[in-house]
């Protein structure tokens, strides 16, 4: 950083403009109009006056900081000085309180690039918007549409951002997000304190893509069907338009024991005397990939797990809705990390063929209904899922029912049975864990469907993964640590690289006295 030298003259001389216009400032706020106005039209007024203000500030700030020298040579990464220096070269940075011009030496030398060592004293980005208005787009795109997000940055900064630099902005803020995980490491001491159940669940979601970023076999599907009708798909034709996303989170969380009465009671709305607390987890951490392989999304997830659980303590529950994938990569995933987990299969999933198969048996919206799902899903609670879907088949034998009322009841037994192993819900209320996946079903809603899946998107691969990215470290609470380490990868990838050593040299500022350009 630089070593401030600078006289008392020379402050005075380069705020000049700025002490002007807070003087005008004030003179105007005991004005007879300023003071006749309400509050409201007041800040209005204020806003821009005062960004007005702080930018000169700014400007002379950035204006001091160009006057700074190297306290040594200046060796580029390739070893050769840079012993020619340029005075007074300058580049227009975009800042929330508006343009600003940075001054500053070139040093350069016969065939070599040139480095301008204010620009890394200042960690001043490669484009011309700062990293402060990155960080409010990364923000407002992380919520917001593109286009709502220029309009927000318009309402609340004077930065002036078109669309399109909005997206390369959001690209840009989003790269170092798989590098901060990789490097991120739980708090040691909290793991103690942190449940004994260490969760890790996984879904996939579609996202609407451009024809271009969908995957390979996507594209030619859709393309080796022909469409019956031109202005819209019939029922059964392939969009053609989806790119799946994987979608993982991993946290810890105390137990919450209760019975299978318990669940039952809960879906029937009928509340204990005395309601037992629910845990809530504890350091979830939500992420999902377009780009990413899910079977790399998953191997990403069990390291998580891994920072949380250092000695394996805690026992590792996976929960996912019955996709035989999903089950698959999380039994390879769990090998290679050398860790025991206990797959669960969401309860609601079950719930839902259930409620399928018994409409079969019994008219719907009827309590006769309610009561035949509800008795079967206790036993199922309990245990005894092949008893189950025994019943279920045999009753609709005896009763008879032709071919397209049993297709419900035996796709409903067939689902069962082929995933006994991980319907283990008696021994998962026995230990108090979870067995629902609301945490990534409520992920999904989050990442993908409040901001992916909005009707008329269609996404490019790398402005998709970046706004997941950004959704996701604002989710999980990470986002202001992301922001730190994101400006020092900038620092090093722009600045510190081009250095010898990987460093920049210390800059000082000294009471010598030159042109001093104020820009308004």
């Amino acid at each position: 950083m630089s070593e401030l030298y600078t006289s008392q003259a020379v402050r005075q001389e380069l705020f000049a403009e700025a002490d002007e216009v807070y003087a005008s400032i004030k003179e105007r706020l005991v004005s007879p109009e300023w003071i006749a106005l309400e509050n409201g039209p007041l800040e209005r007024r204020m806003k821009p006056e005062g960004d007005e203000l702080v930018r000169l500030l700014l400007q002379s700030h950035y204006t001091l900081r160009g006057q700074a020298k190297p306290v040594k040579e200046v060796v580029g990464a390739d070893g050769r000085a840079r012993t020619h220096i340029r005075e007074g070269t300058h580049r227009n940075v975009e800042t929330i309180f508006g343009a600003v011009v940075a001054e500053r030496d070139a040093h350069s030398g016969r065939g070599l690039s040139a480095l301008h060592p204010v620009d890394a004293d200042l960690n001043l980005p490669e484009g011309k918007f700062s990293h402060e208005v990155e960080r409010q787009v990364a923000l407002a795109v992380a919520q917001n549409s593109f286009e709502e997000s220029v309009k927000l940055l318009k309402r609340t900064t004077s930065a002036s951002v078109a669309k399109r630099q909005a997206e390369e902005l959001t690209q840009r803020a989003a790269t170092d997000f798989i590098s901060f995980y990789e490097k991120s490491e739980f708090d040691a001491s909290m793991i103690e304190y942190t449940g004994p159940l260490l969760v890790l669940t996984f879904d996939q979601k579609g996202v609407v893509m451009r024809t271009e970023d969908l995957k390979e076999a996507t594209r030619k599907q859709a393309e080796r069907k022909l469409r019956k009708l031109q202005s819209r798909h019939c029922r059964g034709e392939p969009h053609g338009r989806k790119r799946m996303a994987t979608v993982a989170a991993v946290y810890t969380i105390h137990p919450h024991f209760r019975t299978a009465t318990d669940v039952i009671n809960g879906l029937r709305r009928i509340r204990d005397v005395t309601p037992k607390e629910k845990p809530k987890p504890e350091y979830k951490r939500l992420w999902a990939s377009l780009e990413t392989s899910p079977q790399d999304v998953i191997r990403d997830a069990f390291d998580e797990a891994k920072k949380r659980d250092p000695r394996r303590s805690k026992r590792w529950i996976v929960l996912i809705d019955g996709d035989d994938d999903l089950e698959k990569w999380a039994k390879r995933a769990a090998k290679e990390a050398g860790v025991e987990i206990t797959i669960g299969l969401d309860f609601i999933h079950a719930l839902q063929y259930l409620w399928k198969a018994g409409k079969a048996f019994n008219k719907e919206e009827t309590s006769e209904l309610e009561n035949w799902v509800l008795d079967r899903l206790e036993n199922i609670l309990h245990g005894k899922v092949s008893d189950v879907a025994a019943g279920i088949r045999r009753s609709a034998t005896l009763r008879g029912l032709d071919e397209d009322e049993r297709k419900p009841v035996d796709k409903c037994v067939d689902y069962f049975l082929n995933r006994t192993h991980m319907m283990r819900y008696a021994e998962l209320l026995e230990i108090g864990a979870p067995i629902a996946t609301g945490v990534i079903e409520g992920g999904c809603r989050y990442l993908i469907n409040d901001r992916l899946d909005v009707t008329g998107a269609r996404w490019s691969l790398r402005g998709a993964e970046a706004v997941l990215r950004l959704r996701a470290l604002v989710g999980s609470g990470d986002f202001d640590e992301y922001w730190d380490y994101h400006e020092q990868q900038e620092r090093q990838r722009n600045h510190e690289s081009r250095y010898g050593q990987g460093m920049a040299p210390r800059m000082r500022l000294s009471t010598a006295r030159r042109h001093l350009r104020v820009v308004s």
